[in-house]
């Protein structure tokens, strides 16, 4: 199956969904112990809705932003491009890609696939649908929970190995 990556690590791919990282550290940012609360109902900086205008503009995925037990949230806000390596976008399959250092969780526009984008592992790569039917000018919130590990003895710190928004489409015919 063709397909063309957008890596959102790099300015021209930001540039291409009108796009930028903004993170921010806590299971709930701003708020006391990273938010770690006794029988938390869930973070709502998985929401599309959430304001994130307090947060920093992340320019870089791969620099380590804490060390020791933590939680980051990073989050983007992008549009689908009418092409892609000039290929028209429109009708086409689109996944996002990434790979969180240690531990992370995938929320699109507020919601979590549970069999691919909830924490899978140390270091996993992960694969989420976003859509299969894209229209140029779609607008998508992509929230990333990153946690460092392991749990019990943390070591090193959080950071995005990678970050791709891939189209696929069908040969004609297919």
């Amino acid at each position: 199956m063709p397909r063309a990556v957008i890596d959102l690590n790099t300015s021209s791919g930001l540039a291409a969904v009108k796009g930028r990282w903004k993170y921010a550290q806590g299971l709930v940012p701003g708020e006391p112990n990273e938010g770690l609360i006794s029988q938390l109902e869930g973070s709502p900086a998985r929401l599309p809705d959430y304001d994130d205008s307090g947060w920093e503009v992340c320019q870089d995925l791969g620099k380590w932003v804490s060390h020791g037990f933590s939680f980051v949230w990073y989050r983007i806000n992008l549009t689908f491009p009418e092409t892609v390596e000039g290929h028209p976008t429109t009708g086409v399959r689109v996944q996002f890609e990434t790979c969180i250092d240690d531990y992370g969780e995938l929320w699109i526009d507020g919601e979590c696939n549970r069999d691919r984008g909830a924490v899978q592992g140390f270091n996993v790569p992960q694969r989420v649908l976003i859509t299969d039917d894209a229209r140029p000018g779609e607008q998508h919130t992509i929230a990333l929970l990153a946690a460092n590990g392991p749990m019990a003895a943390p070591g090193g710190a959080v950071f995005v190995r990678y970050a791709d928004l891939a189209f696929e489409w069908r040969e004609p015919g297919y």
